[in-house]
C-alpha cells in the first residue's frame, strides 16, 4: 500500500542536490531556498479561497510569501462543494477571493462566465506534466495552476494475479483462472457510469470529443460511428456474459475486491483507503478494442479571478510559491494524488502506487471542460447501463449520439 512521502526527507534531499537550471540557463534556486518573487511586492494583501483538505498546505506556502514580501494572504476556509457557485455569483459584483482552489473541469464554465484569467506560468510551464496543463487549457491559454493529476488504472491484488493482463480478454480469463466470484470489477449501477468506462470506449476509438493538437476539445461530438457501434456492440457481450452488470455500484465493488471476490477493480487512488492490507500493483487499464484504453485524467489546481485588483500578486503567489515541490508535496501528502509538478512528481512516485497511477495518467486524457460537455452525461450512462441490461447496441448508441447532438445543435 501507499507509503509516507516525508517532507523532512524531501527537504534534506533538496539540499543535497544542485539546483536545476532555469529555461534561460540560469541556475534556479533550491528548494530549501526562498523562491524569487517576480511581481512588485510592496505590501498589499490578497485572499485565497481553500478547502479543508488543501488548507494546511497552502497556510504553508502563504506564511512563506507574507515573510519574503510583506504580502497579506487571507486564507478563507470554504466547503469545495461549494466553491464552484460562490465564485460564479461573488466575481461579478467585484467580491470573492483573489485565487480559488477548483477543479479543472471547471475551466469551460468559468470562462464563459468571464470570471477567470490566463495564469502567465512562463519557462515554469516546462516543469510541469504536459497532461495537467492541457486540462486547464482553453482556446491556447493556460487558466489555471495545476497541482495534482487524478485517474483511474487497473488495481491488481496481487495474491490473486502475480501478473498483469495486457488486454480485457485476458484480465477476465486470469479472473475466471483464478476462481473469484468476480473476473474483473467495474462499477455500473443502474445508471450506468461512462467516467470508469471510458478508457474501454477510447479502446475501440471512439473518444467523446474531438480534441485539438494542444490537448484542449473542439464541440464536434466523436462517439458516434462505426467506433462508437463497436464499443456498444461489446457492452452487450459484456452484459450478456455477465462481466459488467448495472447490479455493481460503487460500494458492492469496493467490498467485493477489499474481501479477494475479484483480482482487479478499475478505480481510482480514492478507494485505496478501503483495501488496507492487500499487496497491490496499479497497471495500465486493459484495452477491449484494440487501440489505447485512455481514461479520463482529472486536475486540481487554482484560478485567478478575472476582476482581481491584486492579479500580478495572486500570479506571483501561485508560480513561485505554489508551483515548487515542497508545496505540491504538501498537497499530495493531504490529497494522496500525484502531483503536477514534474519534482514532486518524481518525489512522490518511490511509492509504487503512485508511480503506477502518474504512469498510466501520463498516457490519459483531460475530462473535456467545454461547456458541451454538460449535454452528454444526460444520455450516455443510461445508455451504457440498458445496453449491459439487452438494449439493441447499435440502435440504442446511435439514439443516443442523436440525441446529444440535438443538445448541442439547440443549446
Amino acid at each position: 500500500m501507499r507509503r509516507s512521502i516525508t517532507l523532512t526527507a524531501v527537504a534534506l534531499s533538496a539540499a543535497l542536490t544542485l539546483a536545476a537550471c532555469g529555461g534561460d540557463g540560469t541556475e534556479e534556486p533550491a528548494e530549501s531556498e526562498a523562491p524569487e518573487t517576480t511581481a512588485a511586492t510592496d505590501g498589499g494583501s490578497i485572499t485565497v479561497w481553500v478547502d479543508e483538505t488543501r488548507q494546511a498546505a497552502v497556510e504553508a506556502a502563504a506564511a512563506d510569501y507574507e515573510a519574503a514580501t510583506g504580502t497579506t494572504v487571507e486564507i478563507v476556509l470554504k466547503n469545495f462543494e461549494d466553491i464552484r457557485a460562490d465564485f460564479n455569483a461573488q466575481v461579478p459584483t467585484g467580491e470573492g477571493p483573489d485565487i480559488t482552489v477548483g477543479a479543472h473541469d471547471w475551466l469551460g464554465e468559468l470562462t464563459a462566465n468571464g470570471v477567470v484569467a490566463p495564469i502567465e506560468l512562463g519557462d515554469k510551464a516546462s516543469e510541469f506534466e504536459q497532461v495537467a496543463l492541457d486540462a486547464f487549457t482553453y482556446d491556447g491559454q493556460i487558466y489555471g495552476l495545476p497541482y495534482a493529476v487524478e485517474n483511474i488504472a487497473l488495481i491488481r491484488n496481487t495474491a490473486l494475479a502475480p501478473q498483469a493482463p495486457a488486454t480485457w480478454d485476458e484480465a477476465v480469463a486470469m479472473g475466471q483462472a483464478a476462481g473469484t466470484q468476480f473476473p474483473i470489477l467495474l462499477q455500473v449501477g443502474e445508471t450506468g457510469d461512462p467516467y470508469t468506462a471510458y478508457p474501454l470506449q477510447t479502446s475501440f476509438g471512439a473518444p467523446v470529443f474531438v480534441q485539438n493538437d494542444d490537448g484542449s476539445y473542439t464541440a464536434e461530438l466523436a462517439l458516434g460511428g462505426a467506433p462508437g457501434e463497436a464499443f456498444a456492440t461489446w457492452l452487450a457481450a459484456q452484459g450478456a456474459a455477465g462481466t459488467l452488470d448495472t447490479a455493481v455500484t460503487y460500494d458492492i465493488a469496493v467490498e467485493a475486491f477489499k474481501n479477494g471476490q475479484s483480482p482487479f477493480i478499475i478505480g481510482g487512488p480514492w478507494m485505496l483507503g478501503s483495501f488496507e492490507g492487500l499487496d497491490l500493483a496499479i497497471d495500465p487499464i486493459p484495452s477491449a478494442g484494440g487501440q489505447p484504453a485512455q481514461p479520463f485524467v482529472g486536475v486540481q489546481g487554482f484560478y485567478v479571478n478575472a476582476q482581481s485588483e491584486n492579479a500580478l500578486l495572486a500570479n506571483d503567489f501561485l508560480v513561485n510559491y505554489m508551483a515548487t515541490e515542497e508545496a505540491q508535496l504538501a498537497l499530495y501528502e493531504a490529497g494522496d494524488r500525484p502531483p503536477a509538478l514534474i519534482a514532486a512528481a518524481d518525489a512522490a512516485s518511490s511509492d509504487p502506487i503512485t508511480a503506477g497511477f502518474r504512469a498510466v495518467g501520463a498516457e490519459a486524457v483531460p475530462m473535456p471542460s467545454i461547456p458541451e460537455m454538460g449535454a452528454v452525461w444526460e444520455f450516455w450512462g443510461v445508455t451504457e447501463a440498458n445496453i449491459l441490461n439487452g438494449a439493441d447496441p447499435v440502435a440504442t448508441w446511435d439514439k443516443m449520439a442523436t440525441d446529444i447532438q440535438g443538445a448541442l445543435d439547440a443549446a
